[in-house]
């Protein structure tokens, strides 16, 4: 779903030494070709037929053979809004390797008939593409897919309707309504409209989408006339029908409960499954909520068929990877050949063929070296996801006389129970300095993950609390949890928390974030509104992993605000409908973080 380098507020992930893990680097199998192979046969514009009546194109790429007669064997299929043409080289890559591709243009897309309904329809579309091509001449009577993103998601989704001949599937980056899409724990993004316009009408927009000038000056124009959020599709030109849509179901509801598998259908999903996110992948999020819920739910026969990978990458680099997103370095070991180990996957699964060296164990994971140099970072292993992230221990927030308003003046992340105390600051909706002056401008993605102008803008806008120097060099291996103490005295307001390690020489590295709306702090699905002067606890827990050896004499860094964002859809405080909120619905915010025995605000770390 998030096609962006870098997500708008850092999802990342963090971790320590665990239980169950191994010390061996996996091999990275041989690349892929750099050019598609030209060894397969095509056929153009096959419709296919859905339950409804609409049909959706597709293409079709199937393996050659002597006398010209495509042989049977197992097909794959991407089920993408993206123009199917966008993965013609995977396409290629697959044929060319015994196996027969179809690119399928989701409805409303390409040239597929219907209307485009984001994430709505792929569950019995993804169903019917699935039993149509299994009766096809080329095929051998087994169906998988393949892609990351959308079409990450568009494999539980197919898989939720259990379609006969369905064989496996390798769900990556998965997008998961409606915790990543359309926003982020009920926090709009004005992302939307960027993603809503690449996808408006049956041709392609990729230019325009990444136009990233172009959608940072609108999205900061909008920010500085506070326009209501509702009327963004319109303020930057494209009255769109999705966005609309989505802003009838602001919260987690049976919208988009219909998207995703129910418990009971988790329940039933028996399949072989090999998920794979990464730590700086936008939704990995969704992808790790999607493996949660089908672990925690299914047979232990069935868990030991569903294996995960989280690797270092951004959300490009979990079909690509790379060694290197916005100057953090990964090192040679992350670049792995995800094309040849999903043709590996697919020959074990379908073909009776070797499990892939690369799973060693249950689940896979990359830990990031110290330093920034990416040298020495490997893969480890552990039996299970939940004992890998187990036993974290909390560090508790404390500051000398309320004073932690600054990367200068910050307050403390101790071992120590606190005493007493509390640290406030002000979150003025109609302040536009940190759009304006930290976001307005071109943005160097060659060093997004290092850049240091957001902490050191913070001032009575926020929070930042440091730890000590690490006495020696540290994993961090985990899924950090922060749990704060809070009162303010408005109705409403939203929270953002930020992790960085800070290295001796003063690099900043970014770890982890997480964003709250508080007036959703005990359910995503139903709200509750603060009063004013009330202390309430509001919990950010997203699950996301985080493997990093820490340098001797590091710090962490751990930031406290409100996401006055030209990227977030902004909580004016009054504690009406957000998306309708104006300049004229604006309330200052007096938030309190309190640090005392009853009252302990803490952040849980896997550091040992």
């Amino acid at each position: 779903m998030k096609l962006s380098i870098l997500p708008a507020v850092f999802l990342m992930t963090l971790a320590t030494n665990v239980v169950a893990q191994t010390a061996s680097i996996a091999p990275s199998p041989s690349p892929s070709p750099a050019k598609p192979p030209a060894d397969y046969d095509l056929r153009w514009a096959v419709k296919i037929p859905m339950r409804d009546k609409v049909e959706l194109n597709a293409t079709l790429y199937l393996p050659k053979t002597a006398d010209g007669s495509p042989p049977k064997t197992p097909v794959i299929f991407t089920l993408t809004p993206y123009i199917s043409d966008s993965y013609h080289a995977r396409a290629a890559y697959f044929a060319s390797h015994g196996y027969a591709f179809a690119l399928v243009d989701v409805r409303g897309r390409g040239n597929s008939a219907g209307e485009f309904e984001p994430f709505a329809q792929e569950p019995r579309d993804g169903h019917d593409v699935v039993e149509w091509l299994a009766q096809q001449p080329f095929c051998d009577g087994k169906v998988t897919m393949w892609g990351g993103s959308y079409a990450g998601f568009d494999q539980w989704a197919t898989a939720k309707e259990f379609p006969p001949h369905l064989a496996t599937i390798v769900p990556v980056a998965s997008a998961h309504p409606p915790l990543d899409y359309p926003s982020y724990n009920n926090v709009g993004e004005t992302y939307d409209m960027q993603w809503f316009t690449f996808t408006s009408g049956h041709v392609g927009q990729q230019n325009l989408f990444g136009d990233s000038k172009f959608w940072r000056t609108k999205f900061l124009d909008a920010y500085k006339k506070h326009v209501a959020f509702k009327t963004l599709d319109s303020f930057v030109g494209n009255p769109s029908v999705n966005f609309q849509r989505i802003l009838k179901h602001p919260t987690a509801d049976a919208y988009y409960d219909a998207m995703v598998p129910s418990v009971e259908q988790f329940k039933k999903i028996t399949l072989p499954i090999l998920t794979i996110t990464g730590q700086y992948d936008g939704d990995e999020l969704g992808a790790l909520t999607f493996y949660r819920d089908h672990i925690a739910n299914a047979a232990p026969e069935v868990r030991g068929k569903h294996f995960l990978i989280i690797g270092p990458w951004d959300h490009a680099g979990t079909r690509t990877p790379t060694d290197e997103v916005g100057g953090i370095k990964f090192g040679s070991g992350a670049i792995v050949d995800l094309n040849d180990l999903h043709r590996q996957w697919y020959d074990w699964t379908m073909k009776n063929g070797a499990k892939p060296e690369f799973l060693k164990n249950q689940v896979a994971y990359y830990v990031l070296a110290p330093g920034n140099s990416g040298a020495n970072g490997e893969w480890k292993y552990a039996d299970d996801f939940a004992s890998l992230v187990a036993n974290p221990k909390a560090f508790y927030l404390e500051s000398k006389n309320g004073d932690a308003n600054g990367v200068f003046r910050s307050g403390t992340v101790t071992e120590k129970q606190p005493s007493e105390g509390a640290d406030e600051y002000v979150y003025d909706p109609l302040d536009t300095s940190r759009g304006e002056n930290v976001e307005g401008g071109e943005p160097n993605e060659k060093t997004a993950g290092i850049d240091q102008r957001f902490p050191l803008s913070i001032g009575k806008d926020g929070l930042v609390y440091h730890t000590e120097p690490l006495t020696g060099e540290m994993p961090l291996i985990g899924c950090p949890k922060v749990s704060l103490w809070v009162s303010i005295d408005t109705r409403d307001t939203d929270l953002e928390v930020d992790l960085y390690e800070i290295q001796p020489d003063g690099t900043s590295i970014g770890l982890w974030s997480d964003v709250r709306r508080l007036r959703y702090r005990e359910s995503l699905r139903e709200a509750k509104l603060v009063k004013p002067g009330e202390v309430v606890k509001c919990d950010f827990d997203p699950g996301l992993f985080v493997a990093r050896k820490l340098m001797k004499g590091s710090r962490l860094r751990l930031i406290v605000t409100s996401p006055n964002s030209i990227f977030w859809q902004k909580n004016y405080n009054s504690g009406g409908v957000v998306a309708d909120e104006t300049m004229k619905d604006g309330r200052t915010c007096h938030v309190k973080i309190y640090h005392d025995p009853q009252h302990a605000s803490a952040i849980q770390l896997s550091l040992r």
